[in-house]
């Protein structure tokens, strides 16, 4: 899996050289590796994975547990690299709790049903929009369908935020050292799927706000290559093309785009939204 500048690896903590004892394999750096769900997973002898792995016959539990390992290694990566803080990493369909409110039940079966029915959504680029005020879940759900997307369809994922796009593009254009702006582009373009959070938090300045245009790049340079784009913002569906461009706006809106709309008030000083 590629690591973009967006796309975090797997920490590693507390590296040591270590021998298996296995005779004829050499050391190997042993650490902690960091997993998805906040603990740690000591790493084990890279030369005896292979073993295990290759030269083990396929119905022997060393070689069974070593497919397990690999299979459980790359989704860590993958989840890892999603960009999900830990906040948000317990975050599923099943705990978005809705009580008896239609309009919840609403936006969670909109939302599921996307995530379930991916792979057309995915063959189609068909974006989905999450909109309405703060503190309504959005995010929740956002990466409730991101993890889905990873872990069952086998697919790429990133969530970011508007204004770490922004970020990253200043950054770039302050140094040389990282990668260009082009290329951060290229990076938000290549998973499968993008979610660009807190769209609109940002007071846009006249005459001096490039970030409508680059979230448009984004989203354009997506479009053309038919991947669907989740966009999260706690502005209307009218006032949305502010902060990304009308022709953006018009880009989610094509090929039957869908829109969630949380039309009630902030959870957060109480509910569990």
């Amino acid at each position: 899996m590629t690591i973009s500048k967006f796309s975090p690896a797997p920490r590693v903590a507390e590296s040591r050289m270590r021998s298996c004892g296995v005779p004829g394999h050499n050391q190997f750096m042993q650490g902690l590796v960091e997993q998805f769900d906040g603990t740690w997973k000591l790493s084990t002898c890279s030369a005896c994975r292979w073993q295990a792995l290759h030269n083990t016959p396929k119905d022997q539990e060393t070689h069974l547990s070593a497919v397990a390992d690999d299979m459980a290694e790359d989704l860590n990566a993958a989840l890892l690299a999603t960009g999900i803080t830990p906040r948000f990493r317990t975050c599923s369909f099943d705990s978005y709790v809705t009580g008896e409110d239609a309009a919840k039940q609403r936006v969670l079966n909109i939302c599921r049903k996307y995530a379930e029915g991916f792979e057309k959504h995915f063959k189609d680029g068909r974006a989905l929009m999450l909109m309405g005020e703060i503190g309504c879940g959005k995010t929740h759900l956002a990466c409730a369908i991101l993890q889905h997307v990873v872990r069952y369809e086998g697919r790429t994922g990133l969530i970011v935020t508007a204004e770490s796009i922004t970020q990253a593009v200043t950054d770039s254009f302050r140094s040389n050292a990282g990668p260009s702006k082009s290329e951060l582009i290229a990076d938000l373009a290549s998973v499968d799927l993008l979610v660009i959070d807190e769209v609109g938090f940002h007071t846009p300045k006249p005459g001096k706000d490039f970030t409508p245009s680059l979230l448009h790049e984004v989203i354009d340079a997506r479009y053309q290559r038919v991947l669907p784009t989740i966009v999260v913002s706690n502005q209307t569906p009218d006032k949305l093309q502010d902060f990304i461009g009308p022709r953006a706006a018009d880009r989610l809106r094509e090929n039957g785009g869908l829109l969630a709309p949380f039309t009630w008030s902030s959870a957060r000083s109480g509910g569990a939204a």
